[in-house]
């Protein structure tokens, strides 16, 4: 979106948004209650008058690329004479006053914890004694979900929950966003409601463990319910889930899948290993027989259902064998689509401490070996697609014209897209998959 100003003395605010989708959806909160507070928002951060570095810090090389881009956003000539320069997110949240005495360029840090308080640490990051202006603020969540969806994309992603119960061993999650949590269903829906009203004709519902969602409320319920809720009242929405961790994949989800045509029969459902003994080091549970289990009741239920993984090569304590049954798993072709990653060793997790930690190289070659099987498996499931028709969310035109856009088969940004002949952005399009290169596909 360009600057909006609700008056001439409103101070614009920038953002840059490092990480994966849940770090997006927070940034859209946030600048959903600075609109809401008066502030303008400005796309180009060089001209702002403060700018926002919404900060992953998962792994390693996340927090070095979180931390390239504070330093660049310091760098540049509207900072260096007095805008300000805010770090939001993961970096602060996982270290804390360590960070503030690191980064003295920054004026502010707001952890994950406190990104609700973005406009009060703007107005005092920028001096300013009381927000700007209400003039622009808007009376309900579903407005301000609608003013973001009109510069948005046709899909947009929803977060469920926050936070997380599991404690995986090699993952910081926990410490950075703190105990699980579900969002109210109203809170939900009314963001849902707000994008929808918007033009926004897919929404994925997003989490650290979806599956969980709605045990902890007041009154428990479950995402089976609230997938059935959202798809029959928004029913010209698709909806798509993803992290769905094992346990979650209920037989009670399977039905409100099956039972709903605006849901996408699509699981990503994220196993990191096969092995037992290695997933009990993890702080996880499951086998190989239990995980080739799930993918056929999930086929069985739905036969024409899309199986996303992750897999982590490399795990401290991985031996030759294990590895072995892990690539074998992987080269049974029992997933669409399988992301593979190197385990990267993190301060502050159990696993750290943990001895035998494979050397770097051999993560890197084993984690190589893996996408290469992955690939040789998976690419001709996507060219056995080749002669069905399938309905496509046209989502825009590349620079040399081309239409694209995303089968319910395909989630935003991992899967490939599915390029089409006609149609507008938003639209469905009924179309026959007439090619496949790689994990791409042509339709007419």
């Amino acid at each position: 979106m360009s600057a909006t100003k609700p008056n001439a003395a409103a101070p614009a605010v920038a953002f840059v948004t490092l990480g994966c989708a849940k770090n997006e959806v927070d940034t859209a909160h946030m600048k959903a209650r600075l609109a809401e507070a008066g502030f303008a928002l400005e796309d180009d951060p060089a001209a702002a008058d403060a700018v926002v570095v919404n900060t992953c810090s998962f792994i390693q090389s996340a927090t070095e690329e979180s931390l390239e881009a504070v330093f660049d956003v310091a760098g540049l000539p509207n900072v260096a004479k007095g805008a300000a320069l805010i770090v939001a997110g993961c970096m602060p949240a996982r270290y804390g006053d360590d960070l503030a005495g690191e980064l003295t360029e920054a004026r502010a840090f707001v952890p994950c914890s406190r990104e609700d308080d973005i406009a009060q640490v703007l107005v005092d990051a920028l001096g300013l004694g009381e927000e700007p202006a209400a003039s622009n603020c808007f009376d309900t969540v579903e407005a301000v979900c609608a003013k973001q969806a009109a510069s948005a994309s046709v899909s947009a992603y929803v977060k469920i929950s926050d936070g997380c119960d599991r404690f995986c061993s090699f993952c910081t999650i926990p410490y950075i966003r703190g105990r699980y949590r579900s969002f109210a269903y109203e809170d939900v829906r009314a963001e849902v409601a707000g994008l929808v009203a918007g033009g926004v004709r897919e929404i994925v519902l997003i989490a650290q463990d979806t599956g969980r969602w709605g045990r902890d409320l007041d009154e428990p319920s479950s995402l089976a319910w609230l997938v059935s809720a959202l798809a029959e009242e928004f029913s010209h929405t698709w909806f798509r889930v993803m992290y769905i961790q094992p346990q979650g994949l209920t037989d009670q989800l399977l039905d409100a899948v099956a039972s709903h045509e605006n849901v996408c029969d699509y699981f990503d459902i994220p196993l990191q290993h096969v092995d037992p003994s290695i997933l009990r080091a993890m702080n996880r549970s499951g086998s190989r027989a239990e995980f080739e289990a799930l993918a056929n009741r999930v086929r069985t239920r739905i036969p024409h259902a899309t199986l996303r993984t992750t897999l982590i090569a490399g795990f401290p304590g991985e031996t030759d064998d294990q590895f072995e049954d892990l690539c074998d798993f992987v080269e049974e072709g029992l997933f669409d689509y399988v992301g593979v990653f190197p385990y990267s060793r993190e301060e502050g997790t159990k696993a750290y401490d943990l001895p035998d930690q494979v050397d770097e190289d051999e993560k890197a070659d084993r984690a190589q070996r893996l996408r290469d099987l992955a690939d040789a498996v998976c690419c001709p499931r996507i060219a056995a697609r080749v002669g069905l028709e399938l309905d496509v969310l046209v989502e825009g035109v590349e620079e040399d014209g081309q239409l694209f856009g995303r089968a319910m088969c395909q989630a935003p940004e991992v899967d490939g897209v599915t390029y089409v002949e006609a149609g507008e952005p938003g639209q469905i399009k009924r179309v026959k998959i007439t090619d496949t290169l790689l994990y791409e596909m042509e339709g007419e």
